[in-house]
């Protein structure tokens, strides 16, 4: 005859309650008991009555097999860790997946294309954008222009500048050669007299010192040997 299997639940009669709970906690320590023999393991075993009351079975000992099941969860919290990154990882990936599709899908209809799924308002909108895209573009362009003008400008201003300096310079070349030319023309005068001046002293000397005509001639011959030397 098959045995009846009981219904589990809690057990209303507290002294029913109590029978029950030595009974069965007696049998979970045997099979702990057991376990730890036939399979080598470390088994641990703790239970708190309805009461508050302590009862506890340790294979070994049991601040051991505390300790060791402390360092296992949390080697297995870090072991966790990386898998929860690489799924956050993924979930980044596919919303930038996501993002991309939708701005290419955008790039595309401003060209033109793909138009077809948009409604009146779409279009209208897309229609209002690309004004606004074309009336920047045209303002950055007059403004590069605008910048290229003044530059131009700016370096024509320079080079006319430079230009001018230059033609200062060259007509300053011949008014230095006269310079030159009138201080050798002082240097000879200070080194030496001329020959006008020279005649005029000679001829003023014979005319106080010598009344003699032959002497006049002689002094004039050498004075004009000397002028032609000169």
């Amino acid at each position: 005859m098959a045995r009846e299997r009981r219904e589990i639940k809690r057990i209303e009669s507290a002294a029913a309650r109590q029978v029950t709970f030595s009974k069965r906690r007696r049998g979970l320590f045997k099979k702990a008991e057991e376990l730890s023999v036939l399979c080598d393991a470390d088994v641990a075993l703790i239970v708190f009555s309805s009461t508050g009351k302590l009862s506890q079975f340790a294979s070994s000992s049991m601040n051991e097999i505390i300790d060791k099941y402390s360092t296992h969860s949390k080697n297995l919290g870090k072991t966790d860790q990386p898998a929860l990154d690489l799924n956050l990882e993924h979930s980044k990936y596919a919303n930038l997946n996501d993002q991309l599709a939708e701005a290419s899908l955008r790039l595309r209809q401003m060209r033109g294309e793909e138009l077809e799924g948009l409604s009146v308002d779409e279009l209208q909108q897309l229609e209002k954008n690309l004004e606004t895209g074309l009336h920047r573009v045209l303002q950055t362009k007059d403004q590069q222009f605008l910048e290229q003008i003044n530059e131009l400008h700016r370096k024509s201003s320079q080079l006319a500048e430079e230009n001018m300096k230059l033609r200062n310079q060259v007509g300053q070349i011949p008014t230095a050669g006269k310079l030159v030319v009138a201080d050798t023309e002082n240097v000879v005068a200070e080194d030496g007299q001329s020959s006008e001046s020279v005649m005029t002293a000679l001829h003023s000397g014979s005319s106080q010192d010598n009344d003699d005509g032959s002497d006049v001639s002689l002094k004039l011959g050498f004075l004009v040997d000397i002028d032609v030397e000169m």
